[in-house]
């Protein structure tokens, strides 16, 4: 197949790169090290932790875990904790002594956390004290026998407010004293290659119990260089501010965050609770940012937040958006605020995640780029039900081959040949389409399709067009049965406080979508609710509006 998206690639970016550079992550933060010493790496409430900071510290949790709880290379250890700067030494550490990193999202309830627990076989957990109450409540029924707790003020030092651990657990030990008892302990680092395991990332589990996706020292390591490589005209070697406020325990964040811009010498900012917007904007007014990585919820509701529009956005150079599609209205009005143009970056948790970007395909064309090209050393293929390729221009599910790709889900053979074809790419579940000019563009997911007479309609044609409507916040869309159709679209909307005096009805609503979409696409019934349910990292929630 010719590969007609190589002609919008940006300057002097290659198509192949050399993914050999690091024999594991291990290398890589080493010789990251050796480079930017006395820079900052991370900060967090006004504290910081220096590259040299990172090194020492997470030597000491590295030989914590080694010599007093025994972790052995392989094992798998789970980290599940907010944007602290107890993460990253929590996440060096664990690379240090060889093991797998678990990540945990701290807003899970006790049956998610049990069955991810159960799934990986963790015996270790790095929690924030604030989610031992949901550990304890099941950890009888899992195979953890050690518990290292995560205060707020760790590291930090400012008298940040703490919670208690659940009393219920009787033998945990702080991080700050795993630390302290790791200092005195030799260290004997294991020998890592590309070929191990590095993550287990856990998928959403949108479509049942989550599973694991087996992510590589390799993995990682090429969706770093592959960035890198693309991204280069934007990096500014040992001088780049990075806001980090989606949640580090999400691979995007993890990737493009945590790893990619501590390669490149970057300070990231960690913003611990992005919920409250209001501090989040005042951090960013003390923060001279080059690069903001986020989500259509999170722009949008930043771009609602008074005193947004103040920050001083000269420093900023760079936005991407990934994890869900950024709709262009809020694209639009990202630009018009901050002077900067939003990106759009795509990929899953199974692919490391970045498998296109749109960012330099265009010059700053008005021209719409959607998710952009593929990475170099990436291919990619839109197939039909069958496994065909279909041709440009028609809309099929979106399969992927290159470095970045997960080898396969944790001890689950069946669900790894599933989303495999035949020749070796993997199925996404995203409905696509690659356009005459050689961009793609993703039409929605698979599952959340709704056949209207048997035309398909996709929720996020739906959702972006609703964006425009003035008073509307935030909506979405599914599909509910209907007698005559067989499905309807059913739409939720979120109304502006300040538009609440305009009082916006469901046949307003209705006549604004009929005027940019067409009669099957129009919502049948319109409900207005206080906030579409998301997870943690903004992703819309349309399985719980069913």
């Amino acid at each position: 197949m010719t590969k007609p998206w190589f002609t919008n690639y940006p300057e002097n970016v290659a198509h192949e790169v050399d993914l050999n550079r690091h024999t594991s992550l291990l290398d890589l933060f080493h010789q990251t090290i050796a480079k930017y010493k006395q820079q900052s790496a991370y900060s967090n409430f006004g504290a910081e932790l220096t590259f040299e900071q990172v090194d020492e510290l997470s030597r000491d949790f590295a030989a914590f875990l080694q010599s007093k709880l025994n972790i052995v290379k392989g094992e798998r250890i789970a980290l599940m904790c907010p944007n602290t700067l107890c993460f990253p030494v929590a996440m060096w550490g664990i690379v240090r002594a060889g093991g797998v990193q678990v990540n945990v999202n701290p807003m899970y309830t006790a049956r998610e956390l049990a069955h991810q627990l159960n799934d990986a076989q963790v015996d270790t957990i790095i929690i924030f004290s604030p989610s031992t109450k949901i550990l304890a409540d099941i950890i009888d029924d899992t195979g953890v026998k050690n518990v290292i707790t995560v205060n707020l003020d760790d590291l930090i030092n400012k008298g940040l407010p703490c919670a208690p651990v659940d009393e219920r657990l009787t033998e945990t030990i702080s991080f700050t004293d795993a630390l302290a008892q790791g200092e005195k302990i030799e260290l004997s680092e294991p020998t890592l290659c590309q070929d191990d395991l590095l993550f287990l990332q856990y998928t959403g589990g949108t479509t049942g119990l989550s599973k694991g996706a087996m992510l590589s020292h390799g993995n990682l390591i090429a969706n770093i260089l592959q960035y890198q490589e693309f991204a280069k005209a934007h990096i500014d070697y040992g001088n780049d501010v990075v806001i980090t406020a989606i949640p580090m325990y999400h691979i995007f964040a993890l990737m493009a965050n945590t790893l990619s811009y501590f390669y490149f010498g970057a300070n990231n900012v960690l913003v611990t609770n992005p919920r409250d917007m209001a501090s989040f904007v005042e951090v960013w007014k003390n923060t001279p940012a080059t690069m903001f990585t986020g989500v259509n919820t999170l722009f949008n509701g930043l771009l609602h937040t008074p005193g947004f529009d103040q920050v001083d956005f000269s420093s900023l150079k760079l936005c991407i958006g990934g994890g869900a599609a950024v709709q262009q209205a809020v694209a639009e009005k990202w630009q018009q605020v901050t002077g900067v143009k939003l990106n759009e970056g795509y990929g899953l948790s199974e692919t490391s995640p970045i498998l296109t970007l749109n960012f330099g395909s265009t010059d700053d064309s008005e021209e719409v780029a959607g998710i952009g090209v593929p990475m170099p050393n990436t291919d990619i293929s839109i197939r039909d039900d069958m496994g065909n390729i279909v041709a440009q221009g028609q809309a099929g599910e979106l399969c992927a081959k290159g470095p970045q790709v997960m080898s396969g889900y944790w001890n689950n053979a069946a669900a790894t040949a599933e989303c495999m074809t035949h020749d070796g790419y993997f199925k996404t579940g995203d409905i696509a389409l690659l356009d005459d000019k050689g961009f793609f563009h993703i039409v929605d997911r698979k599952k959340d399709m709704i056949n209207v007479s048997g035309f398909n309609v996709y929720p996020n044609e739906i959702e972006a067009e609703i964006a425009n409507m003035p008073g509307i916040l935030e909506s979405a869309c599914i599909g509910v049965e209907d007698d005559k159709t067989g499905e309807a679209v059913k739409l939720f909307v979120v109304t502006e406080k300040e538009s609440a005096e305009l009082k916006i009805t469901e046949q307003d609503v209705i006549e604004f979508c009929r005027q940019g979409l067409t009669g099957y696409k129009v919502p049948k019934q319109v409900i207005f609710i206080d906030e579409i349910p998301k997870s943690s990292v903004g992703k819309l929630l349309r399985r719980e509006l069913r």
